[in-house]
């Protein structure tokens, strides 16, 4: 059952599909994502999310090694609300990503 509503899908001229991903493995990744269910895509994109916090946290610390907690934290707020909103939000604080 699961091969033959792979093999329609394979089927289809699904646009999505990365150009670097073939079809057999977009739909595969399409299941596997299916059987998380919604419980379980949601802590995948909260980890994943946790996961990008540090690594540019560790980008900041690798650029500015002086930097104490709080200023790495600083700019890493900068690098994801962007130069404008963080300026708006923080405008006191002159912090370098």
């Amino acid at each position: 059952m699961m091969v033959e509503r792979l093999n329609d899908r394979l089927s289809m001229n699904y646009t999505a599909i990365p150009r670097d991903t073939t079809p057999e493995a977009f739909w595969a990744q399409i299941e596997a994502l299916r059987r998380l269910g919604f419980e379980g895509r949601v802590n995948l994109t909260f980890r994943l999310c946790d996961n990008l916090r540090r690594v540019l946290a560790d980008g900041v610390r690798h650029r500015h090694p002086d930097y104490t907690d709080d200023q790495v934290r600083l700019a890493v707020i900068r690098l994801r609300l962007g130069d404008a909103l963080f300026h708006k939000a923080y405008p006191a604080v002159d912090i370098k990503p």
